[in-house]
């Protein structure tokens, strides 16, 4: 399946996309892809559902984050070979963890907001894993598909400056408004074989910046759900961002971070494609 939101930002409703590409409206059946829904097996009721009937969403409709305001959005950092080696870092012995703010959130084709006082505001696409149901503990790394609900894009937008030079705090520079767009849709995790084999890409002004696949990945997303677990409780709808490969701004010799205007466009095998533009702060 694959699940999708629409509608203006903070009133989105839940929908399908069918195997013909055409978005249906579930609002009459579900009241929202949530924390709720996932724990109490409504991916199942999904999955059995006859949706003839049920509306078309129409195309002027926005696109919405396919899942509500995750409770956490937990992201690794130097989580691909080649990106670390483009920084200079010593790969990590074991995931390195981050959060954003969960205000951060924006859907697939909103604009990604240039914040205040920003100089270095870098793109990222990622492969995000959603949480399926609550789950701590987990005794191993085999139990960890059976809480993941799916895969979205994920694009950890990130204002280097405020992450590196302010403190050090990796926080203040993730987290500004619509530094995290999402989707376009949510593909259950029976949809992705394999989510270690994806080709991924992101393009700045129709350039490719990025160009990898998630066999790169050096904790891989089963993992990294189990090593999360023993930490903390990972709840149904919550968002974990598994890394980023290299290309991005900061690894560049010239001047590639974000501008207004700028066109971000990012696509991961199986999970579609998503656009934004750059826009000032002071436009929204």
């Amino acid at each position: 399946m694959k699940l999708i939101r629409f509608g203006n930002p903070g009133k989105e409703k839940p929908g399908i996309i069918t195997g013909d590409g055409k978005r249906i409206d579930c609002s009459s059946v579900f009241h929202d892809w949530d924390n709720s829904f996932f724990n109490k097996s409504g991916l199942e009721k999904v999955k059995d559902m006859n949706f003839e009937g049920l509306p078309e969403v129409p195309d002027r409709e926005r696109w919405g984050a396919p899942v509500p305001r995750p409770g956490k959005i937990l992201c690794i950092g130097l989580n691909y070979h080649a990106h670390a080696k483009e920084t200079g870092a010593v790969l990590p012995k074991e995931p390195m963890l981050f959060m954003k703010g969960t205000n951060a959130a924006a859907g697939p084709y909103d604009n990604i907001i240039i914040p205040k006082n920003s100089r270095r505001t870098d793109y990222e696409v990622e492969l995000g894993v959603v949480i399926g149901k609550d789950c701590r503990y987990l005794d191993s790394v085999e139990q960890a598909p059976n809480y993941i609900a799916g895969y979205v894009i994920s694009n950890d937008v990130s204002e280097r400056e405020f992450q590196k030079d302010h403190s050090g705090q990796f926080c203040k520079g993730k987290s500004c408004d619509n530094f995290n767009p999402i989707g376009p849709f949510l593909a259950t995790a029976d949809e992705i074989s394999d989510s270690c084999s994806l080709n991924m890409t992101l393009k700045v002004n129709g350039e490719v910046r990025q160009n990898s696949n998630t066999s790169d990945m050096i904790f891989k997303p089963d993992f990294i759900v189990y090593y999360l677990s023993q930490f903390m409780t990972l709840e149904a709808g919550d968002l974990i961002s598994t890394g980023t490969p290299s290309g991005v701004a900061l690894g560049m010799e010239e001047d590639g971070y974000l501008k207004p205007g700028d066109i971000v466009e990012l696509q991961i095998e199986k999970l579609g494609k998503q656009k934004s533009v750059c826009i000032d702060y002071s436009q929204i």
